[in-house]
């Protein structure tokens, strides 16, 4: 599927996935129409802030430091990150609708507070967060577009990771995580170009998950099939 901003004076973003899969339970439906609107961090998407109006974070969370998960998938590592850490707002955004109603049932039975929702364009949030504002971000077992000529669909790439590198603060840590061997070598070629520098000093270092970890089931399918899972740690310069 191919997408773009439709409000005139957005610029072109080509938009490749899928944003609705099967239908949906009633019981998703229904955490869509009662939850969702109240967990939105505010007007992101061009449509409805044509001005790039920047979001109040501070006022957003009581002045908690901020994370950002970028495609949370599920939903599992974003709500153990916010039980886990409840001094923490965190945003997660994530185009997949199915994803998101997922999402919304794990934070009613969690009963987590501190986190915002944005079911879109993980670039049209970083249009209008504040300027080095983010304490900490997640890529998780992104979509790989395996084929060589998608390649250019990746998260890591420069047209997503310049913004990601505006948003967040000198010093903060982007976790990635995939099992895909070429997305790896994408990642340490692109990442680095952005203003990060990779943690690692030992093998452990990315053999083996963070200490706050949970497995998601994209990492459990991975393992399934026999794909080992990466882990790279980096920090915005």
């Amino acid at each position: 599927m191919t997408t773009s901003n439709k409000h005139p004076g957005a610029p072109w973003r080509n938009f490749y996935g899928r944003v609705k899969g099967k239908g949906l339970k009633a019981s998703q439906q229904k955490y869509l129409d009662e939850d969702l609107a109240a967990l939105s961090p505010g007007a992101v998407d061009w449509e409805d802030n044509p001005n790039r109006d920047v979001l109040d974070v501070q006022r957003m969370f009581d002045g908690k430091p901020i994370w950002l998960e970028i495609g949370f998938g599920g939903g599992e590592h974003l709500v153990h990150q916010a039980a886990t850490y409840p001094d923490i707002g965190i945003i997660g955004a994530e185009p997949y609708l199915n994803g998101v109603a997922m999402l919304l049932g794990k934070i009613r039975k969690a009963g987590v507070t501190n986190l915002r929702v944005h079911p879109g364009d993980a670039r049209n949030l970083m249009d209008v967060l504040p300027e080095a504002s983010v304490e900490k971000a997640f890529l998780l077992y992104p979509d790989p577009w395996p084929k060589k000529r998608h390649h250019r669909r990746r998260f890591v790439t420069q047209e997503h990771l310049a913004p990601l590198s505006r948003v967040l603060k000198p010093g903060a840590e982007f976790r990635v995580a995939t099992d895909i061997p070429d997305y790896v070598r994408q990642t340490m070629i692109e990442i680095p170009k952005a203003g990060f520098e990779w943690l690692a000093e030992r093998p452990g270092d990315w053999r083996n998950p963070w200490g706050d970890w949970i497995s998601t089931r994209y990492e459990q399918k991975a393992l399934r099939e026999d794909r080992a899972p990466h882990y790279m740690t980096f920090r915005r310069l």
